[in-house]
């Protein structure tokens, strides 16, 4: 499936991509067809043969201190794990029983220390019970026990099992033996790993085996974490399944795939799945660390990756076709773990509402880059740097010294920047925000200053990006056409040669903030009979030049952001050319953005989730508020793993595309739904302009953000991207 590192799972580290490598290998060698087919079509369900070889690779006890027999390792080795087991849709009770195992290791006492051992080594099996159901009394011997719970995952072939008892006390967790109670396997909706009712009539649990030290919030928490982790393996099986039959599958004389509803319903699944995968890695990380917002990441994780397994294995049976809804495929069989994942855990509402009420609580997650030990020195060479420019009172007079400096990118070569690779770019982002430092604003000259540093001449250089890097020009981009919106290759605006120089003739549009700008950087075709890429060439125009018309274009909002521009026999000369003639495309394409660290978020100009929760404050938030408020902060944080995976990525020199492509996609939509949720909550109050009400901001808020899922490349574009790029589906056929 797919390229550019789309295969990349939860973990990001070296040792974690050799980790899922092999439990790839084991489940191609161990989980084969018979091995899946022998547990459907099992009467009852049995313990899967390769259980010892599992064992012998030491995978039930990642997460199990040392003392106990583990690997000492953490929950995220065991998401990893998990995420490849989930992929191969294995049978069998290794998720019940580590996910038992991580709760002994929370309870502690003489109970991890009796059982731990035997489920690390794969002589004992365990499952957990999320269910209540059962009370308890307690007595001299221990807590007297009684009551049925149900399901209860992997319950048929457990040695132990992990339940809750209702007790005078509050709710109590024990550890009893299998023989100790009645266990009936249920009519599942998985069947290939199934699950059981468990029944106790008046079961001595002794002291030993009541779990004092375990609370049902954290039994809870590494459920939703584990069964999440999962999920993400099913939803990655789920995409891969479909984008390879979308390949090969042919209707109407084409793979499937280069229609695009096909690609795009593909591209949506990938989303979905990066979404998952992001926030799982994110809570896990928190769980193992033990950090105060652990449980608003891990409620994030459990309200969106079993969802997105769910929805994407819909979509992969709607791929599928006829074959898809067959009991011979094994799509329904990823359909029915998804299914069973998500109501194990209690359905999506629950945590969705719980990460909204946390975030109206004022919880938020702002998630941490871990540094290498080297960042520490560079650290307090870049803030004694700073330090003197902080020292200057006047913003204005700070701008010289950071643009010369090399401050305001980092990333380029010097003299223009620092030549600073992916750490250092995050060290400098830190300590300017520490110091307080504002850079300017850059605009558009944030696309202008790389392709011009990197081609130009070093007369352009000192003419063009010294100024730009003070702040000192603004600039615009002439790309988009009437006719040539996204294809840019396709731009009809046209320059001919003259003595010194070029006569620019055409139009341009979309050009945001042109009315004011100094400087343009424009696409224009110099050789009309080469196919259309090479006969490009990348200019830099004064906006203040004879036969440049700037007409503005009053949006929906009544304002004029964006304008259109007319070149009228504009004279450029041979200076401003960047680059060589025709080789434009390649000189707008190559602006170093893979050697920039992703440390801008956001835009200001559109509505946040800060935005979305102070409006939530002031008013009575319902259930079906409380949801879609969930669901928000959900994609919010999504956005927010996303991010930080991009630039873990990019400090260990691995492709990028995946997170950023996926986080992009996201973040063109994010401010839309936000004003959209918060027009629609305001009802009629929301349709006109009241004095001392929000309803005024929320319409302008809802109007200006429709042009986010259009510049830039509209989401059906960015949706072509993914499905072509990241799934390797066909690209569109060529008129």
């Amino acid at each position: 499936m797919g390229t550019s590192g789309y295969e990349l799972g939860i973990g990001l580290a070296d040792e974690h991509r050799a980790l899922a490598d092999s439990v790839r290998g084991f489940a191609e060698r161990h989980l084969d067809a018979a091995a899946i087919r022998g547990a459907v079509d099992a009467k009852n369900e049995w313990m899967p043969k390769f259980w010892p070889a599992l064992a012998e690779q030491g995978l039930l006890g990642l997460h199990v201190p040392e003392e106990h027999g583990g690997q000492g390792f953490s929950l995220v080795e065991l998401a990893v794990v998990l995420e490849g087991l989930g992929r191969a849709g294995a049978p069998g009770p290794f998720l019940p029983t580590v996910l038992a195992a991580a709760a002994l290791v929370a309870a502690d006492g003489k109970a991890a220390a009796e059982l731990l051992p035997g489920l690390t080594d794969g002589t004992v099996t365990a499952a957990v019970g999320l269910e209540p159901g059962l009370s308890g009394t307690r007595t001299a011997q221990g807590l007297v026990v009684q009551g049925t719970t149900a399901p209860v995952v992997g319950g048929v072939l457990a040695d132990v099992l992990v339940l809750p008892v209702r007790t005078d006390a509050g709710e109590q967790w024990i550890a009893v033996d299998a023989d100790q109670v009645t266990v009936t396997e249920a009519s599942s909706v998985d069947v290939v790993r199934r699950v059981a009712g468990v029944a106790a009539a008046e079961v001595v649990v002794p002291a030993e085996r009541v779990l004092d030290g375990l609370t049902t919030d954290r039994v809870r928490q590494l459920a939703a974490v584990l069964f999440a982790a999962e999920a993400v393996g099913v939803a990655a099986w789920c995409v891969s399944t479909a984008a390879e039959y979308a390949k090969v599958r042919e209707q109407f004389g084409r793979p499937i795939g280069q229609f695009q509803g096909v690609k795009h319903k593909c591209a949506g699944m990938a989303i979905l799945l990066e979404q998952a995968r992001a926030l799982v890695w994110d809570a896990v990380r928190a769980v193992a660390a033990g950090e105060d917002t652990a449980g608003f990441a891990v409620a994030s994780a459990a309200a969106t990756a079993p969802e997105a397994a769910v929805t994407c294995a819909q979509d992969c049976i709607q791929v599928l076709g006829g074959i898809g809804f067959t009991w011979e495929h094994d799509a329904h069989l990823y359909y029915r773990r998804a299914l069973t994942l998500r109501g194990v855990l209690g359905g999506r509402r629950g945590w969705t509402a719980e990460v909204a009420r946390q975030a109206l609580a004022g919880v938020s997650r702002e998630i941490e880059i871990d540094l290498s030990p080297e960042a520490e020195p560079l650290r307090e060479r870049i803030r004694a740097e700073l330090a003197e420019i902080a020292a200057i009172d006047d913003p204005e007079e700070r701008l010289t010294p950071l643009g010369d400096g090399g401050w305001v990118q980092p990333h380029l070569p010097e003299p223009w920047g620092r030549a600073a690779g992916p750490e250092e770019q995050i060290v400098i982002h830190q300590e300017l925000r520490e110091a307080g430092i504002q850079l300017p604003e850059l605009g558009l000259g944030a696309w202008a200053v790389p392709p011009i540093a990197t081609f130009g001449t070093e007369e352009q250089k000192q003419r063009f990006v010294a100024t730009t890097l003070r702040g000192e020009i603004f600039w615009c981009q002439l790309f988009s056409e009437p006719g040539a919106g996204s294809d840019l290759a396709s731009l009809r605006t046209r320059a001919e040669r003259v003595e010194d120089g070029w006569r620019l003739t055409g139009q341009k549009i979309w050009n945001s903030l042109a009315q004011v700008a100094d400087w343009a950087i424009c696409l224009a075709r110099t050789d009309p009979d080469v196919p259309k890429h090479d006969g490009i060439t990348y200019f830099v125009v004064d906006m203040s030049a004879p036969g440049v018309t700037v007409r503005p274009l009053k949006e929906i909002t009544g304002a004029a952001l964006f304008n259109e521009v007319f070149l009228d026999d504009v004279f450029v000369p041979d200076d401003c050319v960047i680059g060589e003639v025709n080789q434009g495309w390649a000189v707008a394409r190559a602006t170093l953005a893979s050697e920039r660290v992703a440390l801008g978020k956001g835009n200001a100009l559109y509505a946040t989730l800060k935005d979305l929760l102070a409006f939530a404050r002031d008013r009575e938030v319902g259930e079906i508020l409380l949801q879609r408020l969930g669901e928000l902060v959900c994609e919010n944080q999504a956005i927010e793993a996303l991010h930080a995976r991009t630039i873990l990525q990019q400090l260990s020199g691995m492709d990028t595309s995946t997170s950023s492509n996926v986080s992009k996609f996201l973040g063109m939509r994010f401010g839309q739904k936000i004003a959209e949720l918060c027009q629609d909550e305001l009802g009629a109050a929301g349709v006109f302009e009241a004095p001392g009400q929000p309803s005024g901001t929320w319409i302008d808020h809802l109007l200006s953000s429709r042009a986010m899922t259009i510049y830039g490349g509209t989401t059906e574009i960015q949706l072509n991207v993914i499905g072509e790029r990241l799934l390797g589906l066909p690209r569109d056929p060529v008129a």
